[in-house]
């Protein structure tokens, strides 16, 4: 098994001036610097009372803290535990609740955000050749795991609101690596351009392991701007992956300045994902960049990614392409169209669920299929076409947002009866709609829900528009009837819309 800090070891010892690493802050590196990082966070966690099997919690936003304490918990056998520092201080309780980390690290120097969680929990600040950091007090008390093959544990609320830890090995993230760069034919003259979250498991596999893999440098953007973007490329980011909504505020902030097409540019690659793709936006995308948009699909419990396009510019394919190599997809139980739960088995499956076997028996058989939740359909040519969501998850601006989470956070109101949640794409993006019955009719307002749910739901988690309704859609045993929510309601959607 390779171990993801060899793999940087590797490049130092091989092309130790190639660049490696540079983040927002001004922090840049090279191979030899990048790897000297990893050795200097593996310190400073070891002196904190962190070894094998002990989880290290990493409240941030992108700089380069990350990938320096990633590399260093790998050179202890520690398990990388990376949190979004924009989630509110309930949010990341449940979660270090859960994964009883042996210590917290927080970006205070990249992020806002995560300096006022390092004040709340009374964090020491530390310097360092790698950017601002601040260490929590080191739970003793917290066991170590005796596995020594989880890398990272990534954390998505999952369908219940609870929060799932999802166990990533190294040999996940390094195969998921691979076949990121071979799918993009990366080469160590690449620049990737990563505003995509080190957070999420596209951040963290498709582009900062595929980034090690390759030897290409990784430019690390803590926040995205459609400004700090445009100036990369026009700086030589070669490597683009990003979310729908990225591009479609590249394209209206270029408009702006009287740009119609990128020009000028060493960008060779750009893909979106996260989102479903639609044709005449591609077409509007590929006009501007000159280049093919690229498709793909997977989730955190594949390692990022299943499958990927290749595909020549024009193409009218709205695919996710064929299945990456050495890994399968199939359809359970297809209708007569074909459709039905996608499948896949393979070296990106997940190794479980941390502190949940049941949970984890449940997703994945025992013949090794891990089930997506999602529905899709395979067609002649091999191509997986994902047609919707078994599962209710809401992807907002690239960030996973979970229905039951944010309708348990509305109905703790005491006027609140019940809610529905229910994602509507637009514009690139998915809204995330709350439909809301109520004890009275002017019980509560939309304005003060709103207000009710900030301190429990990060930003990007809140409703984009809350309705409150007289009774919501149900059947004869009172289930919410979810599908039939966007046209039970289409007046006020429409009303909405005109604002």
């Amino acid at each position: 098994m390779t171990r993801l800090h060899e793999i940087i070891d590797a490049h130092a010892k091989a092309s130790p001036q190639a660049p490696a690493l540079r983040d927002t802050l001004g922090y840049r590196f090279d191979f030899a610097g990048y790897a000297a990082a990893s050795r200097e966070a593996a310190e400073l966690l070891s002196a904190r009372g962190v070894g094998a099997g002990d989880r290290v919690m990493i409240v941030a936003e992108n700089c380069a803290v990350i990938p320096a304490l990633i590399f260093g918990a790998s050179r202890l056998g520690a398990w990388a535990v990376p949190v979004n520092a924009r989630m509110t201080a309930s949010e990341i309780g449940r979660i270090a609740a859960h994964c009883t980390p042996r210590v917290t690290a927080y970006t205070t120097e990249a992020s806002d955000a995560a300096r006022g969680h390092a004040e709340t929990a009374g964090a020491t600040e530390v310097e360092t050749s790698f950017g601002g950091v601040a260490f929590g007090p080191t739970d003793d008390g917290a066991k170590a795991e005796t596995d020594g093959d989880v890398a990272i544990l990534l954390y998505t609320t999952g369908t219940t609101g609870d929060p799932k830890g999802v166990m990533l090995t190294h040999d996940n993230l390094v195969y998921a690596g691979t076949a990121s760069r071979d799918l993009r034919d990366m080469v160590p003259s690449d620049r990737i351009y990563g505003a995509l979250p080190l957070t999420h498991v596209f951040g963290i596999a498709s582009m900062l392991t595929a980034g090690a893999i390759t030897g290409a440098e990784v430019q690390l953007e803590t926040r995205f701007t459609p400004a700090a973007l445009l100036d990369a490329l026009r700086d030589g980011a070669t490597v683009l992956p990003a979310v729908p909504q990225m591009h479609a505020l590249l394209m209206k902030h270029t408009a702006e300045l009287g740009i119609d097409s990128l020009k000028d540019a060493k960008l060779r690659y750009v893909s979106s994902g996260a989102a479903p793709l639609d044709p005449a936006w591609k077409r509007k995308a590929e006009a501007f960049y000159g280049l093919p948009l690229q498709n793909g699909y997977g989730m955190t419990e594949s390692t990022a990614g299943v499958c990927g396009t290749r595909n020549p510019i024009g193409t009218a394919d709205i695919s996710v392409g064929p299945p990456f190599p050495g890994l399968e997809i199939a359809i359970d139980t297809p209708d007569a169209n074909g459709v039905g739960e996608i499948l896949t088995r393979g070296p990106h499956v997940m190794k479980g669920y941390y502190r949940a076997p049941d949970l984890t028996a449940q997703t994945i058989d025992a013949d090794g299929w891990l089930k997506t939740g999602d529905l899709g359909r395979i067609d002649e040519s091999g191509n997986l076409h994902v047609v919707g969501r078994v599962k209710e998850l809401i992807i907002r601006s690239g960030f996973n947002v979970y229905p039951p989470e944010v309708e348990a956070a509305l109905n703790d109101h005491p006027a609140v009866v019940q809610s529905a949640v229910v994602g509507r794409a637009r514009d690139g993006n998915e809204d995330v709609l709350a439909f809301v019955e109520t004890t009275a009719d002017d019980a509560v307002t939309p304005d003060a829900l709103r207000d009710f749910v900030a301190d429990s739901l990060s930003n990007y988690k809140r409703p984009s528009a809350i309705f409150i309704v007289k009774k919501l859609p149900a059947a004869a045993t009172g289930k919410i009837l979810k599908h039939r929510l966007l046209d039970a309601f289409a007046d006020r959607i429409a009303e909405l819309d005109k604002e």
